[in-house]
């Protein structure tokens, strides 16, 4: 299998929503992107699969190093031979891959945030450095871009968050801040013991808004002259928007199930948005 084959698989084995806005990329850039979210995929993996904390800590320094090795010119892993062809390209740099590393780490030693402020930074890293690559590799032309593809990595970051709550507790993690459970009367052990109320209910309409928000002040903040490039990002905008609808609509039964679209739906929202040019 080559490096190309196996980024490949790798991202299209986890249905994510991301893929399908792929799909509509020029070749060179799709096989660019695919890359970097394999890349993303890998080191996530650690954290999410390897039960033992030891071990995953091993593992995202044996990655640390990987990317190290890799820009200086001697990569070994697939993921890496793949991507590396595509780091000077699109202007890539190292410290970004290790930024999303920093963040996987966090999820190995930190399970709460006290606030909004500090799940912020976690969001930086795992969410608002990826779409900040992406929109690189999209072919972005105006700097301010980059304000608009880290915002929305945030509403991205935040939807996954509200979706995935149940799962998560399950893992003895809370990602909703800690003064906002108290601000709703929400208890950490109804999050994780994963009871449905009324409380429970308000406090994700409150995150809902904040996503929305920043799904808003996201597109405001995209150039016009960078509207057509950034296409695939507007796509995934699209669809993660669309998720978190239907999760209003569920009223966030999100603890005992995962709300998802179809590939069917995921590739129509991502098609109109390829026929109409915006979402």
């Amino acid at each position: 299998m080559t490096p190309e084959d196996y980024v490949q698989q790798k991202a299209a084995a986890s249905g994510s929503s991301f893929y399908y806005a792929f799909l509509f990329l020029p070749k060179p850039r799709r096989a660019a992107i695919t890359a970097f979210y394999a890349f993303c995929r890998e080191v996530d993996d650690v954290v999410d699969e390897v039960s033992d904390s030891g071990v995953a800590h091993t593992k995202l320094a044996w990655w640390q190093n990987e990317v190290r090795q890799s820009f200086a010119g001697q990569p070994t892993h697939p993921v890496m031979k793949a991507l590396m062809p595509h780091v000077p390209v699109h202007g890539l740099r190292q410290e970004q891959l290790q930024a999303v590393i920093q963040g996987c780490q966090m999820d190995l030693e930190q399970t709460r945030y006290l606030d909004y402020a500090g799940l912020q930074r976690y969001c930086h890293l795992v969410a608002g450095v990826v779409g900040e690559v992406s929109a690189r590799i999209f072919g972005q032309l105006d700097e301010r871009t980059t304000d608009y593809a880290h915002t929305l990595g945030q509403a991205f970051q935040l939807t996954n968050i509200i979706r995935d709550v149940g799962e998560d507790a399950m893992r003895g993690r809370i990602y909703l801040p800690v003064n906002e459970l108290q601000q709703f009367d929400v208890k950490a052990h109804e999050v994780l013991q994963r009871v449905h109320s009324e409380r429970f209910v308000k406090l994700m309409q409150f995150q809902a808004e904040r996503a929305h928000s920043l799904y808003d002040r996201a597109l405001t903040l995209l150039p016009a002259q960078d509207l057509r490039a950034q296409k695939p990002g507007l796509m995934m905008a699209s669809i993660y928007r669309t998720l978190l609808r239907e999760i209003e609509h569920e009223n966030f039964q999100v603890l005992h199930q995962r709300i998802s679209l179809t590939p069917l739906r995921k590739l129509w929202l991502a098609w109109k948005v390829q026929a109409l040019g915006r979402v």
